[in-house]
């Protein structure tokens, strides 16, 4: 998943998803916390994927798993394209009104607009460029 989206959450929390996403997540996707502040969304597929992983720990480190379950929310998408995210996701991330809809690889992200600004900032730096392709060895 590719592309940086901006978009509004409307005053019931709901949020346009672009046609390209959309495509990937498919009509139903879940949504749940992430390790930053912003909120990742996968695709019923890949969410599927990351509970066998989670299946196949054992019980104890299951159990710090419990927070991106408890947390997470089933998706599906309205006529218009939009899903609901539920207030103590929002909160979470601090989406009020204006959201950076990012294309993250196998998943999305959603970030507060000004969050994301200041990391995207930041993290397309010259330096932190290079950094990217001495990791991936190119």
């Amino acid at each position: 998943m590719t592309g940086v989206y901006q978009h509004t959450l409307d005053a019931k929390g709901r949020l346009f998803i672009p046609a390209r996403l959309r495509d990937e997540l498919g009509e139903t996707f879940y949504v749940t916390l992430s390790m930053e502040k912003c909120l990742s969304a996968y695709s019923a597929q890949s969410w599927e994927e990351f509970m066998d992983k989670i299946r196949a720990m054992p019980k104890v480190k299951q159990t710090k798993m419990r927070p991106l379950f408890a947390h997470a929310a089933k998706c599906e998408l309205d006529q218009q394209g939009r899903i609901l995210i539920p207030q103590a996701l929002r909160q979470f991330a601090g989406l009020t009104k204006n959201v950076a809809v990012v294309g993250n690889g196998g998943y999305t992200e959603f970030w507060d607009a000004d969050a994301w600004a200041a990391v995207d900032s930041a993290e397309t730096s010259p330096e932190n460029i290079a950094e990217v392709f001495r990791e991936l060895d190119i």
